[in-house]
């Protein structure tokens, strides 16, 4: 059996980018699927993954933002 990881072996959300946030998002996801987790652990898994949709929303905002505004600039030049 797997030892469940710790918060203190997980990287700071915060600090990820976004490929590495989708990432663990998606190996989150499959582990919650498997249904073989204790509730505490689940329950652990559930709150990082939202973190890390968080996060992912955040980075994909941004890039958003970055293109309209250079979409902006791009018009304000014709």
């Amino acid at each position: 059996m797997t030892e469940p990881t710790t918060q203190q072996d997980q990287p700071d959300i915060t600090a990820l980018s976004y490929e590495q946030a989708r990432e663990e998002l998606v190996m989150t996801v499959k582990r919650l699927e498997t249904g073989n987790l204790p509730l505490e652990e689940s329950l652990r898994l559930w709150e990082r993954g939202e973190a890390l949709a968080d996060r992912c929303q955040s980075w994909l905002d941004g890039a958003k933002e970055r293109l309209d505004k250079a979409r902006k600039e791009t018009a304000a030049d014709d």
